[in-house]
């Protein structure tokens, strides 16, 4: 089902991008492997390509001295091509870029792919008509703080760059070029003959001497580009065949899948997870130095990527939250007294800190070194994905590894909260960056992540056997935090942003993130509560929201508005503002907006929240669709088919044996159980349990067909 339905969709570019280099998202075509990020600039009678990698940063803890960083460029020129058309398709099926340039009598097409198994950008050209002159050259990044070499080796010409000296942790790479079958730089490419180039790389994380360690995949990989190219195929085919969606809709079911390619290009090195640009970083000066941004951008790209059954590409997110605690212990313990781990606002990998030392635009932003806008969530905002994690997948190995995180911010929030008559209260906590001086009382944000860490600490506690001691006081805390503060606005209930502070925002969408990603409101909820959730959804209005997308949308599906609204909402937003390599127009922030649409359609044709199995829950009742294998909450993974009305094809496969709850979707009709397709025990009701096993499918068929 996925081959097909992917296979129809391309990225098209007619114009050279515009936004490349530049010091925040690029508009070019895109391509990776989720380590090693190339991005395609220039005219036709000049190919540059943006070399990048998830490990090549600066790794240093002071603001505005490390970060992300530009590896190098590779260069194609071809005089002959000057004042040619443009064209570049980016085929999502096979990730590879076509381009196709032409001038005149002369057409210069090129295939592009960074090879899915190895750190290796294969480049085939191919003339028509007339015999083109090309000329490669590779060139390292440039600034007045690394140290870059380049040189000649045989046939393949390579550059080493590095950021060793005034460091915390030295950091270098290396690229050779290889032209296969040629001998220099200056090549013609002649009708007929296509010429194979590759350019291999590896960084000092993975060899100590990384330009040898890159000279000899260019020559082991050089002499194998075929099957290579076969395993990238391989290795793409099984990506996509982890999960299917198709709802009839191009414009959006294009952009699900674009998503979905980004994030399998930008994302599967397990201890350097992408920037905040993705992999694609184009200078040395990246925004925000192309950090970890914790108040949400560097957990939003990975929203969607759970239910997709794309475990492995949100696994990276960990890394770097992990390695910070012992910093995120001395913040807690110094700065506020407490228990656990204080988190500021930027971090990089391997426990690096980019915001440290931050200059002070206002006193209350920064507290001791660090730069936290005087918020008291980051840490907690980080629990959000190893939540979604947990919940979907309920993979033991996973808890063990990530616990002692949840256990410490669990326990800051034990020591930081006050108790206030029989509730629990959240002072001087900004719910936005730096508002109201620092003195926002009971955040709706915090309250929801409170709630959130407080039963993921009891699950996982259980689950492992662990702290039992401490549950009492867990559940506790569950059972008085404060209630969500409310207010009226337009003669509508809606919820207030801090109990007293700041109240309203019409910018950002954190008035509604305790909905999502927090969890802590759905269709299951009160239903006085989840009606003041959709009132303040719909007040809010953050369709096209500058930060909170990534939130917005799949919290109106999470209250349930009007699907036709949600999905109207959806196509005009992508056809405004959607760029064609996946980002989004206007929107510096690179990846984050890679979830909107993948996490929020997911739901609207299959929902686990809240311990609840529903089919097609927030979708037009007379549109098409078919979903197979989606990830849901409990470690189901399941398939089913909405025709002409109808719900059909159910299957649940479980992974880990858990007990589904779900609700009927054929209503009160009766509905016959199959397990591994043997009929087994009729359930009846709107609503109905089925205890499962481990690796069991189970497929539901209604009474009457």
């Amino acid at each position: 089902m996925s081959q097909h339905i992917v296979a129809r969709y391309k990225a098209v570019f007619t114009e050279p991008p515009g936004k490349i280099p530049s010091d925040t998202a690029t508009d070019a075509p895109l391509l990776g492997n989720g380590d090693m990020g190339i991005a395609i600039g220039g005219p036709p009678e000049c190919q540059r390509y943006w070399i990048a990698k998830n490990d090549f940063w600066k790794l240093r803890s002071q603001f505005n001295s490390g970060g992300a960083r530009l590896f190098g460029v590779l260069r194609l020129a071809a005089p002959q091509m000057q004042g040619a058309s443009y064209r570049v398709e980016q085929d999502l099926h096979s990730a590879a870029t076509h381009s196709c340039f032409s001038n005149g009598g002369m057409t210069l097409r090129m295939r592009s792919w960074v090879a899915a198994t190895a750190n290796v950008l294969a480049v085939e050209a191919e003339a028509e008509s007339a015999p083109i002159r090309i000329t490669a050259s590779l060139e390292p990044g440039k600034s007045h703080d690394s140290i870059s070499a380049s040189g000649r080796d045989g046939n393949a010409l390579w550059i080493r760059r590095g950021f060793e000296d005034n460091v915390d942790i030295p950091v270098a790479a290396a690229c050779a070029l290889l032209i296969i079958g040629r001998g220099g730089a200056a090549f013609d490419v002649e009708p007929g003959s296509p010429v194979r180039l590759i350019v291999a790389m590896a960084s000092s994380f993975e060899a100590p001497d990384c330009l040898r360690s890159a000279m000899d995949l260019a020559g082991r990989q050089s002499a194998r580009l075929e099957s290579l190219w076969d395993e990238h195929i391989t290795w793409w085919q099984r990506y996509w065949d982890m999960s299917a969606v198709e709802i009839g809709d191009p414009v959006i079911e294009q952009r699900y899948h674009l998503s979905n390619y980004v994030m399998a290009s930008a994302s599967r090195n397990p201890e350097h997870p992408p920037s905040i640009f993705g992999t694609w970083v184009t200078t040395d000066t990246p925004a925000w130095s192309g950090d970890y941004h914790l108040n949400y951008n560097h957990q939003a790209p990975c929203y969607g990527l759970y239910s997709s059954n794309h475990v492995e590409q949100a696994d990276p997110f960990d890394a770097p939250c992990l390695a910070f605690m012992e910093r995120g212990r001395w913040y807690a313990e110094n700065l506020q007294g407490c228990r656990g781990i204080y988190y500021p606002v930027g971090i990089g990998p391997k426990g690096i800190e980019t915001t440290r030392a931050n200059p002070p635009r206002v006193p209350w932003l920064t507290d001791g070194q660090g730069l936290f806008h005087g918020q008291k969530s980051n840490a907690a905002y980080c629990a959000v994905n190893m939540a979604m994690r947990w919940y979907h997948t309920h993979d033991t190995a996973y808890a063990r590894r990530v616990y002692p995180f949840i256990q410490a911010v669990a326990a800051f929030w034990e020591d930081y909260m006050d108790a206030e008559g029989s509730r629990y209260v959240i002072r001087n906590d900004s719910i936005h960056e730096g508002s109201t001086a620092g003195i926002d009382f009971n955040p709706l944000l915090s309250l929801g992540l409170v709630r959130m860490v407080m039963r993921l600490a009891l699950e996982m506690s259980e689950a492992l056997g662990a702290d039992l001691e401490r549950r009492e006081k867990w559940r506790h805390i569950l059972g008085h935090v404060s209630a969500f503060p409310t207010q009226q606005r337009n003669g509508k209930t809606v919820f207030r942003y801090t109990e007293r502070g700041m109240d309203w925002c019409d910018s950002n969408t954190l008035g509604i993130q305790h909905i999502y990603p927090a969890g802590e409101i759905g269709l299951e909820s009160d239903p006085e509560l989840l009606a003041i959730a959709k009132n303040t959804v719909s007040a809010l209005n953050g369709w096209r929201d500058f930060n909170g997308m990534s939130s917005f949308y799949p919290a109106a599906v999470r209250v349930g508005l009007d699907p036709e609204v949600i999905l109207r909402e959806m196509k005009a937003m992508i056809e405004a503002l959607g760029l064609p390599n996946g980002f989004t127009r206007n929107n510096p922030h690179g990846i984050e907006n890679c979830s909107v649409v993948p996490s929020a359609i997911n739901e609207m044709l299959c929902m686990g929240h809240q311990r609840v199995l529903r089919f097609f829950p927030v979708w037009p009742r007379l549109d098409d669709a078919a979903f197979r294998d989606l990830r849901v909450p409990g470690a189901f993974l399941v398939s089913g088919e909405m025709c002409q009305g109808e719900t059909m094809n159910i299957l649940i496969r479980s992974e880990q044996g858990q007990t589904c709850t779900v609700d009927n979707p054929w209503g009160s009709r009766g509905v016959r159980v199959h397990r591994d397709d043997k009929p087994a025990e009729p359930v009846k009701g709107r609503r109905f349990d089925l205890r499962t096993r481990k690796g069991e499918s189970i497929r539901l068929v209604p009474d009457g067909r």
